[in-house]
């Protein structure tokens, strides 16, 4: 489907500083950074909150946020899903929400070039990112979670399982940078990206009802170049609401700011600039006078609704807005050009050792990668 964007774009001018302290404000002391002010706390979301922060130059910040999920961190290298002031409110452990920290440390790393926070983080990364791949299954595709009991739900879910092919990749690189071997996640890399490209009957097909399952996998690296264009423009119209923003949900009349923060995200990765703007300009009139973005909108009766102020909302707005403007070094961490740059720097050893262990195009660091061209791009 060819889409015709004809308007001039102007991206709108946000207060970085402004939007950092209001999450900073959220912040408790011990680190933790819940949804909002008395709100629960996720794992996931925590680390998207702490993302925003290094991007505003809050680096302090981010990092007493990672510091809370060592402390936070179970025995088997999970989260709960979700706590309220220490208590558990949900005592599920979800895939996704394990590995994630390795997207938020080397996102952190990018910008400040800090290899003593990477070997700080590492060991908390690794159990993490262990716990997420110990659920994957046969075909490919990842079990979103263990119960309390630690019986795993045997369902897959189409955005749950890109975010952790999104954290693989990163903590690649991280395991190359400090020196570390990881075969497992090689192959759970590997496996993963051909199920959630060529096996979408392995997913809850129930949730492609849900804007993420449409764009997460080109935004978390999986679907790339020509297929990922054809997927963005495939279901364009079904979540896409001109002027308001992505639909969370494509049958309900509602639309959200971290989703379509983040299709911002999945479209500069593509190289999708002109729209990824368009789309950003109609965030805006979408913030309260503090400088935080509303949770969401209905339309066209425009209610705000929920009214919660989250941190992570106002996070994935800065995120998209430095994909957007190439604020900082991390501003191109989902762009697609990015690793497939990373593939052509690889040292002759290592792009032989990439080539045996890897049939298809997904990005896999040995250990004996050259990893100085990060410092050179960034």
């Amino acid at each position: 489907m060819e889409l015709k964007i004809s308007r001039n774009i102007i991206s709108p001018h946000v207060d970085m500083s402004e939007i950092a302290l209001f999450i900073a404000g959220i912040q408790k002391e011990n680190g933790e950074i819940p949804w909002s002010k008395g709100g629960k706390t996720d794992p996931w979301d925590h680390v998207e909150s702490a993302m925003g922060l290094s991007v505003a130059g809050y680096l302090k910040e981010a990092e007493h946020a990672y510091e809370w999920m060592i402390k936070s961190q179970l025995k088997d290298g999970s989260w709960w899903s979700a706590t309220r002031e220490g208590i558990v409110e949900d005592s599920t452990r979800e895939s996704n929400m394990s590995s994630y920290i390795a997207v938020g440390v080397f996102h952190h790393y990018l910008i400040s070039k800090d290899t003593a926070f990477l070997h700080r983080m590492w060991p908390t990364l690794r159990a993490g990112v262990d716990y997420a791949v110990s659920l994957q299954a046969p075909e490919g595709e990842i079990y979103w979670a263990k119960n309390g009991e630690g019986v795993i739900d045997p369902m897959a879910l189409l955005t749950g399982s890109s975010s952790v092919y999104m954290s693989i990749k990163c903590a690649l690189v991280i395991a190359s940078l400090l020196g570390k071997s990881c075969p497992a996640w090689v192959w759970s890399l590997k496996k993963l990206g051909n199920a959630i490209r060529n096996k979408p009957d392995h997913f809850n097909m129930i949730k492609s009802r849900y804007s993420m399952d449409w764009y997460y996998p080109v935004l978390g690296g999986a679907v790339t170049g020509n297929d990922a264009k054809r997927r963005i423009d495939k279901f364009w119209d079904k979540f896409v609401v001109p002027d308001w923003g992505v639909r969370c949900v494509s049958d309900h009349p509602w639309v959200t700011m971290a989703e379509t923060s983040e299709l911002v995200l999945a479209l500069t990765a593509i190289g999708e600039y002109e729209r990824a703007e368009m789309v950003f300009n109609w965030l805006g009139n979408k913030k309260y006078s503090d400088g935080s973005y509303w949770m969401g909108v209905t339309f066209p009766d425009c209610v705000i609704w929920p009214e919660e102020k989250t941190a992570w909302t106002s996070a994935a707005a800065l995120l998209a807005y430095d994909a957007l403007n190439d604020l900082t070094p991390a501003s191109r961490l989902f762009s697609h050009s990015f690793w497939s740059g990373i593939n052509t720097r690889m040292t002759p050893h290592a792009r032989d050792a990439y080539r045996r262990s890897s049939a298809d195009k997904d990005w896999i660091a040995p250990p004996q990668t050259s990893m100085t061209s990060f410092d050179k791009q960034g």
